[in-house]
């Protein structure tokens, strides 16, 4: 517990020296991010089922996702992830017809679930206001997790998917419903030119889309018969274990604070 929360502070660190320097530096941050998530769940894959993904072209279409949303925006993010595809189905030709649908297949997925996924949280970083929309997306989901897992622990009684993940209770959800819409009110109120019922629909879409994220994770990892997807974080198993909650909100962040708090 005390490496898991001691990973936890020194990631929440770096994020905030970036936002609070020069805050399209974070491009940076997610770009490594990305890039080692991308590596784990690629390595998962073939570990456990002999899946090969085409791991150079969406580690360069990833990073071409993050980057060119900079200028580009949307557009940049949606032409570099297309290209990827066309490489991903390019690079396996050199394998022949066994095993070509479904490693083709993993490609996309990956491409798609990580850095274009990721690319949503670049997005928020580029208006002038980015810092503030960053935040309130990170701050979000971490209240969605710390107040679940408070919840949890105190009253959980009742499994929310007992399969999946054992120890989620409906009152570890109800805790993080809490928190998350007293988060959302806040973020948007104190940091954005939102209004307090614009930030309490946030912090329930957070909520739903993080407590979403670590099921599917959970359910992939089940399905490939492991515990964790790398061991480079103490405490916490693999980067792609932190991200899990992250990558769905980012998209869902971006969506609802263009939203409420549009960009001039």
């Amino acid at each position: 517990m005390g490496a898991a929360i001691g990973v936890g502070v020194a990631l929440g660190a770096v994020i905030l020296l970036t936002l609070l320097t020069y805050r399209h530096s974070f491009l940076a941050v997610i770009g490594a991010a990305v890039a080692v998530a991308t590596w784990e769940l690629a390595g998962a894959l073939k570990r456990s089922r002999g899946i090969e993904v085409a791991l150079l072209p969406v580690l360069v279409g990833g990073q071409a996702m993050l980057w060119l949303s900079w200028p580009f925006g949307r557009d940049g993010v949606l032409a570099a992830f297309v290209v990827t595809i066309l490489a991903c189905l390019a690079w396996r030709f050199r394998g022949g017809q066994e095993g070509f649908v479904r490693d083709v297949t993993a490609s996309v997925f990956t491409a798609a679930y990580v850095p274009l996924f990721a690319a949503f949280a670049a997005m928020l970083v580029l208006p002038e206001d980015g810092v503030g929309r960053v935040v309130a997306f990170i701050v979000g989901v971490v209240a969605s997790d710390t107040g679940g897992y408070a919840a949890g622990v105190f009253f959980g009684k009742h499994q929310m998917a007992p399969t999946i993940s054992p120890k989620k209770s409906w009152e570890g959800f109800a805790g993080s419903l809490v928190a998350g819409m007293v988060a959302g009110a806040l973020s948007l109120t104190l940091m954005l030119d939102g209004q307090w019922w614009q930030g309490v629909l946030f912090g329930i879409a957070l909520v739903v889309t993080a407590t979403a994220g670590d099921l599917a994770e959970s359910l992939i990892k089940r399905d490939l018969g492991i515990k964790d997807m790398g061991t480079l974080l103490p405490g916490h198993g693999g980067l792609m274990d932190r991200m899990d909650s992250l990558l769905p909100s980012a998209v869902v962040s971006w969506l609802l604070l263009s939203l409420f708090v549009p960009v001039p």
